[in-house]
């Protein structure tokens, strides 16, 4: 770990000198364990869609950075994430995502907690001395619903409302997420250190390139990519047929440091991408739509998801082999281009950060 928080890579650049980040931070076995502290456990992440979670006791689990979560909605009002790990013994309380529970139930050794996260039963545990189930309650993390979306942070990320902040107006009424329908998942396992994953789309330097179909469908001339504090954003004009998307404007935003939201009419599709080793990851397409049920837009949506499918694949190929360049040993970090890779430089300048201040926890004494 000390190796790869030397400091020579962790000071900040000007955009117009920038270099990438060098090849240790996608290929040395430490990696992994220094984006779930420094990164991960720092940050919001996207777990679900409001409406997996639409009646009291609907219940969803993730993981984030090696923790088990439980999302739940508690009441009509209120939403709650706990650890998903049983006070008694590390059991799960729950395995799998459910619907309308009115506890949660540990499947180990029966202990049952309320909707609230508070010890309600403990079998057998009557005549055991001093023990208060009241006293015992799951660990909570903060929870936050934006634009049918939820998310959770189980450190100290930064206020939900800056990390946010302008994309509210930037979208406007007529685009609200929120009315979106959620209509499935696909996911795809990638042989690439996630951040490989997150540079590739982050820039559309490379869809002349990679993305032949896509390139067709976007001005690249007009394709603008900007950023914010915490995000960042990339659009284009688009220029579909009718039976596809139509006419109007493709999307992208990009919340540091692994969740996506690709927006085009009618369509929303988010990304996650999710850590599985230093060199693999897993992302994770949950695709919403307009409410629509005509035969018009079942088709639409059957050629959205084939094309989409077509631009994941053409990804997945050059982030892999990408991953097997960075291991090599023969890449040293290269210049980044300040016209179309502003963004990428913009993801690398906030893990610099999350890293220096790791580098400054660990030599005060921090674990």
């Amino acid at each position: 770990m000390t190796s790869l928080l030397a400091p020579d890579a962790l000071a900040p650049q000007p955009l117009d000198h920038a270099l990438a980040l060098p090849a240790r931070f996608y290929t040395d076995p430490c990696a992994s364990a220094l984006d779930a502290a420094a990164v991960f456990a720092q940050s919001w992440q996207l777990v679900c869609h409001q409406s997996q979670l639409a009646g009291v006791g609907d219940h969803v689990v993730g993981e984030i950075a090696g923790l088990p979560l439980l999302i739940v909605r508690s009441d009509e009002d209120t939403l709650r994430a706990f650890h998903n790990v049983c006070r008694h013994r590390a059991g799960p309380i729950a395995s799998c995502d459910g619907r309308g529970a009115t506890s949660l139930r540990c499947r180990y050794h029966g202990w049952t907690y309320g909707l609230d996260g508070v010890l309600r039963g403990a079998p057998e545990m009557g005549r055991a001395p001093d023990f208060d189930p009241a006293a015992i309650r799951l660990p909570e993390v903060c929870v936050q619903a934006w634009q049918g979306l939820v998310f959770v942070a189980t450190g100290e990320a930064p206020p939900f409302g800056d990390f946010v902040a302008g994309i509210d107006a930037r979208l406007g009424p007529q685009r609200s997420l929120a009315g979106f329908e959620f209509h499935h998942r696909v996911g795809y396992d990638v042989a690439c250190n996630w951040k490989v994953y997150v540079d590739n789309y982050l820039e559309g330097y490379h869809v002349p390139c990679i993305h032949p179909g896509l390139n067709s469908l976007l001005d690249y001339r007009s394709y603008v990519t900007e950023t914010a504090q915490w995000y960042s954003f990339q659009f284009s004009p688009l220029e579909s047929g009718a039976d596809l998307y139509g006419s109007g404007e493709a999307l992208y935003y990009f919340l540091y440091p692994n969740t996506m939201l690709n927006i085009l009419p009618g369509r929303l599709q988010t990304n996650r991408v999710l850590p599985l080793g230093v060199d693999r990851c897993r992302v994770e397409f949950d695709f919403y739509y307009a409410p629509d049920a005509s035969a018009e837009a079942r088709a639409r949506r059957a050629r959205d998801i084939a094309f989409s499918d077509e631009v994941q694949r053409e990804d997945v190929t050059i982030c892999q082999d990408v991953q097997r360049g960075l291991a090599s040993g023969s890449y040293e970090a290269g210049r980044l281009n300040p016209l179309r890779e502003n963004a990428v430089h913009h993801f690398h300048e906030l893990l610099r950060r999350a890293y220096r201040d790791a580098a400054g926890h660990r030599r005060h004494g921090g674990a």
